[in-house]
């Protein structure tokens, strides 16, 4: 089973979410996930755990904050993960919404609040050692307008690592990497 783990302030739904649907059809589940970081970690343990417990097979793909996600959880799993654009340091990134009395959902337009507590909690998922690189493709576009591609590059640098140029943060032409990301969770 595949599991797709979207970014900040999206949803199971989003495009990127429906064009992996999809590809890989009934091999993938994308769902939304809650705002709150430790509530997102613990919903996808719970999820990935019940896989396990079957004897799945489990596969990560995660975008941006959802990269993030995936990177600490296919550490933890020993699993296999493609990270699309990831946020590497999202307590640096997501500080811009501290005080802001609430945030929109990118696909749904519903609010939620997002504080300092949950962007410390973020620090308790930061993967300093990652322990088989082999296990990680991780997609880079130049271009990112929300994310500094070059800290996802030196971070993941022992991963597979491709680099665009160009692009965008939402990972212009996907589609073209379904057939590798295929490959890679066989």
């Amino acid at each position: 089973m595949i599991i797709y783990i979207h970014g900040f302030a999206s949803s199971g739904f989003g495009s990127k979410a429906e064009k992996f649907k999809e590809y890989f059809e009934d091999e993938i589940i994308t769902i939304s996930l809650p705002t709150i970081p430790n509530l997102a970690i613990n919903t996808l343990e719970q999820l990935i755990e019940a896989f396990v417990s079957i004897d799945e097979e489990v596969n990560l793909i995660g975008s941006s904050l959802g990269g993030f996600y995936a990177l600490y959880l296919a550490n933890k799993y020993d699993l296999k993960a493609v990270l699309i654009n990831p946020a590497v340091n999202p307590w640096g990134t997501l500080d811009r919404y501290e005080g802001v009395d609430f945030v929109t959902n990118y696909y749904d337009g519903s609010r939620f609040e997002f504080n300092a507590n949950h962007i410390k909690s973020l620090k308790n998922y930061e993967v300093d050692f990652i322990k088989t690189p082999e296990n990680f493709i991780t997609l880079l576009q130049e271009d990112d307008e929300v994310l500094d591609f070059s800290e996802a590059a030196q971070k993941l640098e022992d991963t597979e690592l491709i680099i665009e140029e160009g692009g965008s943060h939402s990972f212009e032409d996907i589609e073209r990497y379904f057939r590798k990301i295929s490959t890679f969770f066989r």
